[in-house]
């Protein structure tokens, strides 16, 4: 019997979906299995979105060389495509961290608030994957594949009971953002220019969640319908209040993080490279 070709298509996309998520299965089980002794480490999911262009392939090989020192990290890429590319597999393959390669397409017309699709994906991902009763100790971190991150920072989200905070440089056209903390360590404000009256004016780049709040809080995730500046609110303010916020990098006083977004390179001579070279 001849089956219709678009029977057969259908069938090789369900088959590669599967082969993909036993790909990432086996990628976190490997991940799991080293961590079987009497203290192992909390598991940091670093989730970042990102999207094709000129430069996405450095900006991915530059933090895919920090991840590769965080021990316990399980990297959660999500592509803002309606399939996953190979360039994005390759260094991820390369990179030989632990990792979950994910795709969403973000809908035409919408502008505003690029990586949300992204970031719930990845949110989604890791509930349909653990459960609150047997998931394992860890923290989640919405990591931009444009930033700078010292290794440092990794270990100070690393036991996050709820939602860590800390300050990140270069952002909100100040040398850096952070949170107002009391002599008691507690927050009290944020350190802002932009709208300081935000439930949480705290930069993406600046906050962990623990895994089980995560597991836990299974509707929080990012909303579209918010002003700019107001992602991270739409998330936070179904988890935490400001009073359960825990300070991290000596009391917010130290930058870790700092956004350093890679100048898009002036290629108007490109007729004499080769344009079938991946770059």
């Amino acid at each position: 019997m001849k089956v219709p070709l678009r029977l057969l298509t259908i069938s090789l996309c369900v088959s590669l979906l599967l082969y993909a998520a036993h790909l990432a299965s086996n990628s976190l089980v490997k991940l799991l299995s080293g961590f079987s002794g009497q203290s192992p480490l909390p598991i940091i999911f670093a989730i970042t979105p990102t999207y094709a262009r000129l430069v996405q392939k450095a900006e991915l090989t530059r933090i895919a060389n920090t991840f590769r020192q965080v021990p316990a990290l399980h990297w959660i890429v999500v592509e803002d495509a309606n399939e996953t590319s190979k360039l994005v597999t390759n260094v991820l393959t390369q990179s030989q961290i632990p990792h979950t390669q994910l795709c969403v397409k973000t809908p035409k017309g919408i502008k505003k608030s690029r990586g949300t699709f992204q970031r719930n994906l990845g949110l989604g991902w890791l509930r349909r994957t653990f459960h609150p009763e047997d998931a394992p100790t860890g923290v989640v971190y919405f990591a931009d594949d444009d930033n700078t991150y010292s290794l440092e920072i990794f270990e100070e989200m690393r036991y996050t009971r709820k939602v860590s905070v800390w300050p990140v440089a270069f952002v909100g056209q100040l040398r850096y953002e952070s949170v107002k903390v009391n002599s008691q360590g507690k927050v009290h404000g944020w350190l802002v220019k932009f709208d300081p009256s935000r439930p949480f004016a705290i930069d993406m780049a600046g906050f962990s969640v623990g895994l089980k709040l995560i597991l836990e809080k299974h509707g929080a995730k990012f909303h579209l319908n918010v002003s700019a500046g107001y992602q991270e609110s739409s998330l936070l303010q179904d988890l935490v209040t400001i009073d359960e916020l825990e300070p991290k990098a000596e009391n917010c006083s130290k930058i870790m993080v700092w956004h350093t977004k890679t100048q898009t390179p002036r290629i108007k001579h490109d007729s004499i490279s080769n344009p079938s070279t991946e770059v």
